[in-house]
């Protein structure tokens, strides 16, 4: 009986052992592909968008407000070591359990490396309002035409499911918005008020997104060859490429949440001093 208790005890320490070399593994990996994916460089091409998006919001909500003022506020809420701090937790979280080896295989190879690339450069272009509005009107011409890579485009857009998780993230960053406003004493509307007022947009959302997304692909993808573009997609139908993509909508969304209510509260307080 001591026998077995002596080689039950040593297992129990070679399991525990095993488990904590997964999980330094699993960490590195994780670490290793948001390296992959060039996270540093995404998220400081988000900040510059919700940088010109708040100066939108300013000129909306805050007329009689310094833009000088509004926007140096702005900047300070969207600090990029924050906003990157936010977005790895939360990726790191989402794929504990997940088959980051695959990932990090796809993202380290040749296509995996130019992806990124190009779509890195895609979003830094849609920072021009001009590029963007001939990216859509490029999509449209391209789709009136059905030219081939828009298949294989909308291909991409349905295996992801870009456009639900996108409208969803949308969806929730507003909701927290008016939270923010709400709590910033600026807006006087129920819970249910809030989300009635925020479902009201999904139409719309959706539209505009399934556009943006077309747009913003296409000027990404382009450049690829057809099989190259048919490799991509197979990867995002495999079970790791859902879990990466499950992981990073977790990961920019959660940042964009906290992101809204900050900025709601924001705007409230900016309109409060406005009134005194």
């Amino acid at each position: 009986m001591a026998g077995l208790l002596r080689r039950l005890g040593a297992f129990l320490l070679l399991a525990v052992h095993m488990a904590g070399q997964a999980g330094a593994q699993q960490e590195e990996d994780v670490g290793a592909l948001m390296e992959a994916l060039r996270f540093g460089e995404t998220v400081a091409i988000m900040r510059e968008e919700a940088i010109r998006h708040g100066e939108d919001l300013g000129r909306d909500m805050l007329p009689d407000v310094s833009a000088k003022r509004w926007r140096a506020e702005v900047a300070r809420l969207h600090d990029r070591d924050r906003m990157q701090e936010l977005v790895e937790s939360s990726f790191a979280r989402a794929l504990s359990d997940a088959d980051t080896g695959a990932m990090l295989s796809f993202f380290r190879s040749d296509l995996g490396r130019e992806v990124v690339s190009l779509e890195l450069a895609a979003r830094r272009a849609f920072l021009d309002p001009e590029a963007e509005a001939a990216a859509r009107a490029d999509w449209h011409d391209k789709r009136a035409a059905e030219a081939p890579i828009v298949a294989r485009i909308e291909a991409l857009i349905a295996a992801a499911e870009l456009v639900e998780r996108n409208v969803t993230g949308a969806l929730n960053s507003n909701l927290m918005f008016y939270r923010g406003l709400a709590d910033g004493g600026a807006l006087e509307m129920t819970r249910d008020e809030m989300l009635a007022e925020v479902w009201s947009q999904d139409d719309t959302l959706r539209a505009e997104t399934r556009d943006w997304l077309g747009a913003f692909l296409l000027t990404a993808y382009r450049p690829l060859e057809p099989a190259e573009l048919e490799a991509y997609i197979t990867f995002y139908r495999s079970r790791p490429g859902q879990q990466l993509d499950t992981a990073l909508f977790a990961a920019f969304n959660r940042m964009y949440e906290e992101l809204s209510y900050l900025t709601g509260r924001a705007v409230a307080r900016f309109m409060r001093s406005r009134k005194l």
